[in-house]
Protein backbone atom coordinates (compact mmCIF):
# COMPACT_ATOMS: atom_id res chain seq x y z
CA UNK A 1 0.00 0.00 0.00
CA UNK A 2 1.23 3.48 -0.79
CA UNK A 3 -0.32 6.88 -0.21
CA UNK A 4 -0.19 9.64 -2.80
CA UNK A 5 -1.19 13.29 -2.63
CA UNK A 6 -2.01 15.28 -5.76
CA UNK A 7 -2.13 19.05 -5.55
CA UNK A 8 -3.42 21.30 -8.31
CA UNK A 9 -2.48 24.96 -7.72
CA UNK A 10 -5.01 26.64 -9.95
CA UNK A 11 -5.34 30.38 -10.54
CA UNK A 12 -8.58 30.48 -8.55
CA UNK A 13 -8.69 27.26 -6.54
CA UNK A 14 -6.13 24.93 -4.92
CA UNK A 15 -7.17 21.26 -4.92
CA UNK A 16 -5.84 18.43 -2.76
CA UNK A 17 -6.55 14.75 -3.41
CA UNK A 18 -5.12 12.00 -1.20
CA UNK A 19 -5.41 8.38 -2.36
CA UNK A 20 -4.24 5.00 -1.17
CA UNK A 21 -2.97 2.69 -3.91
CA UNK A 22 -3.07 -1.08 -3.34
CA UNK A 23 -0.70 -3.67 -4.81
CA UNK A 24 -3.00 -4.08 -7.86
CA UNK A 25 -2.68 -0.39 -8.67
CA UNK A 26 -6.25 0.41 -7.56
CA UNK A 27 -6.66 3.83 -5.95
CA UNK A 28 -9.08 4.61 -3.13
CA UNK A 29 -9.78 8.25 -2.22
CA UNK A 30 -8.98 9.01 1.42
CA UNK A 31 -9.40 12.78 1.39
CA UNK A 32 -10.38 15.51 -1.03
CA UNK A 33 -10.71 19.27 -0.61
CA UNK A 34 -10.57 22.55 -2.50
CA UNK A 35 -9.80 26.05 -1.24
CA UNK A 36 -10.56 29.35 -3.03
CA UNK A 37 -7.07 30.89 -2.89
CA UNK A 38 -7.63 33.37 -5.76
CA UNK A 39 -3.93 33.35 -6.58
CA UNK A 40 -4.56 35.48 -9.68
CA UNK A 41 -6.68 38.13 -7.97
CA UNK A 42 -5.31 41.65 -8.26
CA UNK A 43 -2.20 40.65 -10.19
CA UNK A 44 -2.92 38.28 -13.06
CA UNK A 45 -3.56 41.03 -15.59
CA UNK A 46 -0.23 42.63 -14.60
CA UNK A 47 1.66 39.33 -14.79
CA UNK A 48 2.41 39.02 -11.09
CA UNK A 49 1.30 37.29 -7.90
CA UNK A 50 0.39 39.97 -5.33
CA UNK A 51 1.81 39.72 -1.77
CA UNK A 52 -1.71 39.03 -0.41
CA UNK A 53 -2.31 36.23 -2.93
CA UNK A 54 1.10 34.74 -2.18
CA UNK A 55 0.26 34.69 1.56
CA UNK A 56 -3.11 33.01 0.91
CA UNK A 57 -1.33 30.40 -1.23
CA UNK A 58 1.32 29.68 1.41
CA UNK A 59 -1.28 29.48 4.19
CA UNK A 60 -3.38 26.98 2.20
CA UNK A 61 -0.38 24.81 1.30
CA UNK A 62 0.77 24.80 4.95
CA UNK A 63 -2.70 23.46 5.84
CA UNK A 64 -2.47 20.89 3.00
CA UNK A 65 0.92 19.79 4.37
CA UNK A 66 -0.59 19.16 7.82
CA UNK A 67 -3.42 17.11 6.29
CA UNK A 68 -0.90 15.08 4.22
CA UNK A 69 1.18 14.42 7.35
CA UNK A 70 -1.94 13.24 9.21
CA UNK A 71 -2.66 10.81 6.36
CA UNK A 72 1.00 9.65 6.27
CA UNK A 73 1.40 10.50 2.59
CA UNK A 74 4.58 9.12 1.02
CA UNK A 75 4.53 10.77 -2.42
CA UNK A 76 3.40 14.29 -3.32
CA UNK A 77 2.83 15.54 -6.85
CA UNK A 78 2.04 19.24 -7.13
CA UNK A 79 1.47 21.18 -10.34
CA UNK A 80 0.79 24.86 -10.96
CA UNK A 81 -0.84 26.39 -14.01
CA UNK A 82 -1.61 29.76 -15.59
CA UNK A 83 -1.14 32.25 -12.72
CA UNK A 84 2.29 30.94 -11.73
CA UNK A 85 3.49 30.16 -15.25
CA UNK A 86 2.88 33.74 -16.40
CA UNK A 87 3.88 35.66 -13.28
CA UNK A 88 7.20 37.48 -13.32
CA UNK A 89 7.63 36.49 -9.67
CA UNK A 90 6.37 32.93 -10.22
CA UNK A 91 9.77 31.24 -9.63
CA UNK A 92 10.18 33.18 -6.39
CA UNK A 93 6.72 32.03 -5.15
CA UNK A 94 7.53 28.41 -6.07
CA UNK A 95 10.77 28.69 -4.08
CA UNK A 96 8.91 30.18 -1.07
CA UNK A 97 6.48 27.23 -1.18
CA UNK A 98 9.43 24.78 -1.17
CA UNK A 99 11.16 26.63 1.69
CA UNK A 100 8.05 26.93 3.88
CA UNK A 101 6.22 23.65 3.23
CA UNK A 102 8.72 21.32 1.59
CA UNK A 103 6.30 20.90 -1.36
CA UNK A 104 8.08 20.93 -4.73
CA UNK A 105 5.78 22.50 -7.31
CA UNK A 106 6.10 21.79 -11.03
CA UNK A 107 4.87 24.67 -13.18
CA UNK A 108 3.40 23.10 -16.33
CA UNK A 109 2.79 24.64 -19.74
CA UNK A 110 -0.63 24.94 -21.35
CA UNK A 111 -0.24 21.94 -23.66
CA UNK A 112 0.65 19.69 -20.73
CA UNK A 113 -2.27 21.10 -18.73
CA UNK A 114 -4.67 20.28 -21.59
CA UNK A 115 -3.27 16.75 -21.84
CA UNK A 116 -3.73 16.07 -18.11
CA UNK A 117 -7.27 17.50 -18.15
CA UNK A 118 -8.19 15.15 -21.01
CA UNK A 119 -6.75 12.17 -19.10
CA UNK A 120 -8.86 13.18 -16.10
CA UNK A 121 -12.01 13.45 -18.21
CA UNK A 122 -11.31 9.99 -19.67
CA UNK A 123 -11.40 8.58 -16.12
CA UNK A 124 -14.82 10.16 -15.52
CA UNK A 125 -16.72 9.22 -18.64
CA UNK A 126 -16.77 7.33 -21.93
CA UNK A 127 -16.13 9.96 -24.57
CA UNK A 128 -17.26 7.69 -27.39
CA UNK A 129 -16.01 7.17 -30.96
CA UNK A 130 -17.08 10.61 -32.24
CA UNK A 131 -14.98 13.72 -31.48
CA UNK A 132 -16.12 15.81 -28.52
CA UNK A 133 -14.96 19.26 -27.44
CA UNK A 134 -13.64 19.39 -23.87
CA UNK A 135 -13.62 22.84 -22.23
CA UNK A 136 -11.92 23.52 -18.90
CA UNK A 137 -12.38 27.06 -17.60
CA UNK A 138 -9.70 28.08 -15.13
CA UNK A 139 -9.06 31.44 -13.55
CA UNK A 140 -6.04 32.08 -15.76
CA UNK A 141 -6.52 29.97 -18.85
CA UNK A 142 -9.16 28.00 -20.72
CA UNK A 143 -8.12 24.64 -22.16
CA UNK A 144 -9.88 23.24 -25.21
CA UNK A 145 -9.26 19.65 -26.28
CA UNK A 146 -10.93 17.86 -29.18
CA UNK A 147 -10.76 14.13 -28.63
CA UNK A 148 -12.55 10.79 -28.79
CA UNK A 149 -12.10 7.49 -26.96
CA UNK A 150 -9.08 6.98 -29.21
CA UNK A 151 -7.31 9.98 -27.68
CA UNK A 152 -6.53 13.63 -28.33
CA UNK A 153 -7.02 14.96 -31.86
CA UNK A 154 -6.20 18.60 -31.05
CA UNK A 155 -5.46 20.63 -27.92
CA UNK A 156 -4.67 24.20 -26.97
CA UNK A 157 -4.54 26.35 -23.87
CA UNK A 158 -5.65 29.98 -24.24
CA UNK A 159 -4.64 32.55 -21.61
CA UNK A 160 -8.17 33.94 -21.36
CA UNK A 161 -9.34 32.47 -18.03
CA UNK A 162 -12.21 33.77 -15.94
CA UNK A 163 -10.13 36.03 -13.66
CA UNK A 164 -8.58 37.70 -16.73
CA UNK A 165 -12.01 38.12 -18.37
CA UNK A 166 -13.41 39.51 -15.12
CA UNK A 167 -10.63 42.12 -14.88
CA UNK A 168 -11.05 43.09 -18.52
CA UNK A 169 -14.81 43.06 -19.12
CA UNK A 170 -16.66 42.99 -15.79
CA UNK A 171 -14.74 44.94 -13.13
CA UNK A 172 -17.80 45.97 -11.06
CA UNK A 173 -19.36 42.63 -10.11
CA UNK A 174 -21.83 44.21 -7.67
CA UNK A 175 -23.94 45.26 -10.67
CA UNK A 176 -25.44 42.90 -13.27
CA UNK A 177 -23.17 42.56 -16.32
CA UNK A 178 -24.21 45.11 -18.98
CA UNK A 179 -25.23 44.03 -22.52
CA UNK A 180 -22.32 46.01 -24.02
CA UNK A 181 -19.88 44.20 -21.70
CA UNK A 182 -21.27 40.85 -22.88
CA UNK A 183 -20.95 41.99 -26.50
CA UNK A 184 -17.35 43.13 -26.01
CA UNK A 185 -16.48 39.81 -24.34
CA UNK A 186 -18.06 37.79 -27.18
CA UNK A 187 -16.11 39.83 -29.75
CA UNK A 188 -12.93 39.18 -27.77
CA UNK A 189 -13.59 35.42 -27.84
CA UNK A 190 -14.26 35.58 -31.58
CA UNK A 191 -10.84 37.21 -32.07
CA UNK A 192 -8.85 35.09 -29.62
CA UNK A 193 -10.29 31.66 -30.43
CA UNK A 194 -9.65 31.59 -34.17
CA UNK A 195 -7.37 28.54 -33.83
CA UNK A 196 -10.13 26.71 -31.98
CA UNK A 197 -12.63 27.66 -34.69
CA UNK A 198 -10.34 26.18 -37.36
CA UNK A 199 -9.90 22.96 -35.33
CA UNK A 200 -13.67 22.61 -34.78
CA UNK A 201 -14.21 23.04 -38.52
CA UNK A 202 -11.70 20.26 -39.15
CA UNK A 203 -12.86 17.73 -36.52
CA UNK A 204 -16.59 18.56 -36.25
CA UNK A 205 -17.33 17.80 -32.59
CA UNK A 206 -21.05 17.70 -31.72
CA UNK A 207 -20.85 17.51 -27.91
CA UNK A 208 -19.37 19.82 -25.29
CA UNK A 209 -17.77 18.19 -22.24
CA UNK A 210 -17.24 20.72 -19.47
CA UNK A 211 -14.76 20.13 -16.68
CA UNK A 212 -14.04 22.68 -13.92
CA UNK A 213 -15.74 24.59 -11.15
CA UNK A 214 -18.09 26.55 -13.41
CA UNK A 215 -19.68 23.40 -14.80
CA UNK A 216 -19.80 21.79 -11.32
CA UNK A 217 -21.64 24.83 -10.01
CA UNK A 218 -24.13 24.81 -12.91
CA UNK A 219 -24.91 21.16 -12.06
CA UNK A 220 -25.31 22.01 -8.36
CA UNK A 221 -27.65 24.92 -9.22
CA UNK A 222 -29.74 22.63 -11.43
CA UNK A 223 -29.96 19.96 -8.71
CA UNK A 224 -30.83 22.55 -6.04
CA UNK A 225 -33.61 23.91 -8.27
CA UNK A 226 -35.10 20.38 -8.25
CA UNK A 227 -34.50 19.95 -4.49
CA UNK A 228 -31.90 17.29 -5.20
CA UNK A 229 -28.27 16.93 -4.13
CA UNK A 230 -25.40 15.22 -5.83
CA UNK A 231 -25.47 11.51 -4.99
CA UNK A 232 -23.25 10.26 -2.21
CA UNK A 233 -21.26 8.06 -4.63
CA UNK A 234 -20.03 11.31 -6.16
CA UNK A 235 -20.63 10.15 -9.72
CA UNK A 236 -17.83 11.48 -11.92
CA UNK A 237 -20.14 12.15 -14.87
CA UNK A 238 -23.05 14.56 -14.83
CA UNK A 239 -25.27 15.99 -17.50
CA UNK A 240 -26.98 19.31 -17.95
CA UNK A 241 -29.40 20.03 -20.77
CA UNK A 242 -28.67 22.97 -23.04
CA UNK A 243 -32.16 24.33 -22.27
CA UNK A 244 -31.29 24.31 -18.54
CA UNK A 245 -27.97 26.01 -19.22
CA UNK A 246 -29.65 28.73 -21.31
CA UNK A 247 -32.14 29.38 -18.51
CA UNK A 248 -29.34 29.60 -15.90
CA UNK A 249 -27.27 31.84 -18.16
CA UNK A 250 -30.14 34.28 -18.68
CA UNK A 251 -30.73 34.40 -14.92
CA UNK A 252 -27.04 35.02 -14.15
CA UNK A 253 -26.86 37.91 -16.64
CA UNK A 254 -29.76 39.72 -14.95
CA UNK A 255 -28.62 39.43 -11.33
CA UNK A 256 -26.22 41.49 -9.26
CA UNK A 257 -23.69 39.86 -6.93
CA UNK A 258 -26.00 39.62 -3.89
CA UNK A 259 -28.78 38.09 -5.99
CA UNK A 260 -26.41 35.57 -7.60
CA UNK A 261 -25.12 34.57 -4.18
CA UNK A 262 -28.70 33.82 -3.12
CA UNK A 263 -29.18 31.25 -5.92
CA UNK A 264 -29.40 27.77 -4.35
CA UNK A 265 -26.30 25.75 -5.26
CA UNK A 266 -24.11 28.83 -5.81
CA UNK A 267 -20.71 29.00 -4.08
CA UNK A 268 -19.19 32.31 -3.04
CA UNK A 269 -15.90 31.34 -4.71
CA UNK A 270 -17.73 31.13 -8.08
CA UNK A 271 -20.22 33.96 -7.78
CA UNK A 272 -18.32 36.45 -9.98
CA UNK A 273 -16.33 34.28 -12.37
CA UNK A 274 -19.38 32.19 -13.28
CA UNK A 275 -20.85 35.17 -15.17
CA UNK A 276 -17.97 35.63 -17.61
CA UNK A 277 -17.39 31.86 -17.75
CA UNK A 278 -21.00 31.33 -18.83
CA UNK A 279 -20.67 33.99 -21.53
CA UNK A 280 -17.77 31.91 -22.86
CA UNK A 281 -19.74 28.62 -22.63
CA UNK A 282 -22.74 30.19 -24.38
CA UNK A 283 -20.50 31.58 -27.13
CA UNK A 284 -18.85 28.17 -27.70
CA UNK A 285 -22.17 26.26 -27.79
CA UNK A 286 -23.73 28.74 -30.20
CA UNK A 287 -20.69 29.32 -32.42
CA UNK A 288 -19.97 25.62 -32.93
CA UNK A 289 -23.60 24.38 -32.99
CA UNK A 290 -22.98 21.91 -30.18
CA UNK A 291 -25.96 19.68 -29.50
CA UNK A 292 -25.37 18.41 -25.99
CA UNK A 293 -23.49 19.22 -22.79
CA UNK A 294 -21.89 16.62 -20.53
CA UNK A 295 -19.99 17.43 -17.34
CA UNK A 296 -16.91 15.69 -15.95
CA UNK A 297 -16.25 16.00 -12.21
CA UNK A 298 -12.66 14.97 -12.95
CA UNK A 299 -9.96 17.19 -14.40
CA UNK A 300 -6.26 17.86 -13.97
CA UNK A 301 -5.52 16.15 -10.64
CA UNK A 302 -7.36 12.96 -11.71
CA UNK A 303 -5.33 13.06 -14.94
CA UNK A 304 -2.13 13.27 -12.86
CA UNK A 305 -3.32 10.30 -10.79
CA UNK A 306 -4.14 8.23 -13.89
CA UNK A 307 -0.69 8.93 -15.27
CA UNK A 308 1.03 7.99 -11.99
CA UNK A 309 -0.94 4.74 -11.76
CA UNK A 310 -0.06 3.81 -15.36
CA UNK A 311 3.61 4.49 -14.57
Amino acid sequence: MSRLALIDLGTNTFHLLIVEVDENGQAQTLFKTKTPVKLGEGGISKGEITPAARERGLKTLTEFKQIMDQHQVQTVKATATSALRNASNGPEVVQAIKDQTGIAVEVINGAREAELIFKGVQQALEIGPKPALVMDIGGGSIEFIIGSDRGILWKKSFEIGAQRLLDKFYPDQDQPIAPDQVKALRNYLQDHLQKLTAAVLQHQPEILIGSSGTFDTLVDMDLAAQNLTRDSNNTPEMEISLATFQRQYKELLQKNRAERLAIPGMLEMRVDMIVVACVAVDWVVEKYNLEKMRVSAYALKEGMLAELLQA
